[in-house]
């Protein structure tokens, strides 16, 4: 995760590769006078575990549903794009819908964030941030679930469970790469923050990762960290801070 990484536990990796997944940053969802329930479903499109099973998908029903379900296109708009039929677009988005069903967890993040207030959903941000600032192992697993997860695409590692995750926490971002700084953003219509780490070079903290947080109940069940500086410009974030 930094440059002085160690060897943490690993667990069970993914068997697929997800090196093509990104941030998605909220701000790029369509505005406009949609309802709440459009807004709702818009949301739930560009979460991380719908995300994340579309790389289940071959790559013409993952373009499908894309443009579909995130993009807004319509079938014969996504005819025209692929080169391809109506009756072949929708017959794609059926056979991806069906797969993705089966992979992506209920309850959607947009039913469990509905449940907790705002500014109690702040406090486990901004917990979860500090806790990585100060280096607090007991404060960063008090947020946790039992059963836990942190990948960090584009790199293969994932980390599962407390034991995992807490090992690795300790072993690297909380103690071997270095002075952490933070900002609170929202991506894949949920709870994210942008990390930056201290260059001695550079006499400032530079952007290192967004990551985006996975609620259950009021605890975190998973973390995404997205590593590249790349990544923060869409969400309108600086390239470092002082």
């Amino acid at each position: 995760m930094c440059a002085r990484t160690r060897r943490a536990v690993v667990g069970d990796a993914p068997l697929a590769d997800v090196a093509w997944l990104g941030p998605y940053p909220d701000t790029s969802l369509a505005h406009g006078p949609a309802g709440p329930d459009a807004r709702y479903e818009q949301r739930e499109a560009v979460e991380l575990a719908f995300v994340a099973a579309l790389q289940h998908l071959p790559g013409n029903q993952r373009a499908a549903l894309l443009l579909f379900e995130v993009l807004g296109f319509s079938a014969a708009d996504i005819a025209t794009t692929m080169n391809t039929s109506t009756m072949s677009v929708n017959s794609a988005l059926a056979r991806a819908r069906r797969i993705v069903a089966e992979k992506v967890p209920s309850p959607t993040q947009q039913q469990t964030l509905r449940k907790i207030d705002n500014a109690r959903l702040r406090e486990i941000v901004a917990g979860y941030s500090t806790a990585l600032e100060r280096g607090d192992a007991d404060a960063l697993v008090a947020l946790l679930t039992e059963d836990v997860t942190w990948s960090m695409p584009p790199l293969a590692r994932w980390y599962h469970g407390l034991e995992a995750v807490t090992d690795f926490a300790v072993q690297v971002p909380l103690t071997a790469c270095g002075s952490w700084r933070h900002l609170p953003t929202s991506a894949n219509g949920q709870p994210a923050v942008g990390f930056y780490l201290w260059n001695e070079d550079a006499g400032a903290h530079l952007s290192w990762s967004i990551n985006v947080l996975t609620l259950r109940g009021e605890q975190i069940a998973e973390i995404t960290s997205f590593i590249g500086p790349d990544h923060f410009a869409p969400f309108g974030l600086p390239a470092s801070l002082p």
